[in-house]
């Protein structure tokens, strides 16, 4: 079992509480062996009310997002967004409105930036708009008080609830 990384609960939180998913599952491998059933998605949100799929790569590199070199970041990244393209077709035709998403806290302006832009199809939480989505989720964190099942939410909850 691959263990889920704190990113990944962010953007769990985020789909369950702001997008309101009704199911969210991490490190989601396709349902066959061999060498395809080692691609997992980082995680995947499913609002069965609205039929909307959303499958999210997350990469949470403080110090900045980078794979060896900018090239090998960007190339990477088109293959996880052509593997979360292939499993929404395979494994979710019912779900007619998909996001394939890209969460990344720090991700260098310039050429890595542009590069990804260019992605057509791919929605990018990064730098800036991850910060927004981080503040809506503590915006919500002072109104709930129930526990979500999510370790991220459940800590913003407790530091927007402390009392001096």
């Amino acid at each position: 079992m691959i263990k889920t990384d704190i990113g990944e609960y962010i953007v769990g939180a985020y789909l369950k509480i702001i997008k309101k998913c009704d199911f969210v599952d991490y490190n989601v491998r396709p349902p066959v062996g061999g060498l395809e059933g080692l691609n997992e998605l980082d995680v995947v949100g499913l609002d069965f009310k609205n039929k909307t799929a959303y499958l999210c790569e997350v990469t949470t590199h403080i110090t900045g997002l980078l794979y060896k070199d900018n090239k090998t970041t960007i190339k990477k990244i088109k293959i996880k967004y052509k593997r979360q393209k292939e499993y929404a077709n395979k494994y979710l035709p019912g779900f007619l409105k998909r996001h394939f998403m890209f969460w990344s806290p720090v991700v260098p302006k310039g050429y890595i930036t542009k590069e990804l832009e260019k992605i057509d199809g791919l929605e990018l939480v990064i730098n800036k708009k991850y910060a927004q989505c981080i503040d809506e989720l503590r915006l919500k964190a002072k109104e709930l008080t129930n526990d979500v099942g999510n370790p991220f939410f459940r800590m913003l909850q407790i530091l927007e609830h402390l009392r001096s």
